[in-house]
């Protein structure tokens, strides 16, 4: 009995050992195989990468990356208020369409690098000394950095005086539109939708808020924000306050209506009043010396041609 155990215990480990020698050959064939395989997807995956990645558009490639850096850079370059301040500027800018505060960051980050490479090669063509050399190329940095805050102020600027054009006749629309037996909310429809430009774009976002939910005081004093124009401010207020006291709106419009007018002839009477003095600068410098040439020209060379027999 204990001979029949041993040999079954031996039977048992030599098929144990039989069956690890059996399989050791395709478990190394199947290493080999598995290993084969990842190295023909670490072979494959820099294919299909660059596939991909030049698949992509170039906006995605490099300049989302440019950006993004750009940005990082501004933000830690920029002040704790400049969100704030490049947000107001947009605002008075009229929020142009896909501009943001991000976007304004990185762009001036960006212009700021171009200035820098257009001042170098200009100060390389221009100047030989390195202090001037540097100091076109400081040049071209700011200048390139403040490119964006000019053209916001310009478009801002450009739009208050846009709006300030347009606020005398809706104010005269919006006051026969009350007259004629519209609230104050359809007869502010009514000039958003008969009137083009910045003006008529700001009454018909004051529609939006207050259909939003938002009051009408809140959103008046909004569009006052939202511009530098003082002839508006001064009718939001009006405006505002009449709301608020219970007087009659359509004799508010009609006084602000009157007063618009006023001040929009006293404007066009100190425009007209401006142009001798700035007639003075280019008829000195650019009409009196052509005028001389062609007046006192033939003379002058008579006289040189007396002389010279």
């Amino acid at each position: 009995m204990l001979l029949m155990l041993v040999l079954g215990l031996m039977l048992v480990v030599a098929a144990l050992v039989l069956l690890g020698v059996a399989l050791r050959p395709q478990d190394a064939a199947g290493g080999l195989s598995r290993s084969l395989e990842v190295l023909e997807a670490m072979t494959a995956a820099p294919a299909d990468l660059r596939r991909q990645e030049a698949e992509r558009p170039f906006s995605e490639r490099v300049l989302e990356p440019l950006r993004e850096r750009a940005l990082t850079l501004g933000r830690r370059l920029s002040g704790g208020d400049t969100t704030e301040r490049i947000r107001r500027r947009l605002e008075l800018a009229g929020n142009p369409a896909g501009w943001s505060v991000d976007r304004v960051v990185s762009g001036k980050v960006l212009l700021a690098g171009l200035g820098l490479v257009l001042g170098l090669l200009a100060s390389l063509l221009l100047a030989h000394s390195l202090p001037v050399r540097i100091g076109l190329s400081l040049l071209g940095a700011a200048a390139g950095f403040f490119a964006l805050d000019a053209f916001l102020y310009q478009r801002a600027h450009d739009r208050g005086e846009a709006v300030q054009r347009a606020l005398p006749d809706a104010i005269d629309l919006l006051t026969i539109s009350v007259e004629a037996g519209l609230g104050f909310d359809a007869a502010v429809q009514q000039v958003a939708r008969n009137t083009e430009g910045p003006l008529a774009d700001e009454l018909a976002r004051v529609l939006q808020e207050m259909q939003l939910g938002q009051g009408r005081a809140e959103a008046l004093r909004g569009l006052a924000e939202r511009t530098h124009v003082e002839d508006l401010q001064s009718f939001v207020g009006s405006m505002v306050q009449a709301d608020s006291f219970g007087v009659p709106i359509a004799q508010v419009l009609r006084v602000q209506s009157q007063e618009m007018r006023v001040k929009r002839r006293q404007r066009a009477e100190e425009k007209a009043q401006q142009v001798p003095v700035k007639m003075t600068v280019p008829l000195i410098f650019f009409i009196l010396p052509c005028l001389f040439v062609a007046v006192m020209g033939p003379a002058a060379i008579n006289i040189m041609d007396s002389f010279s027999r």
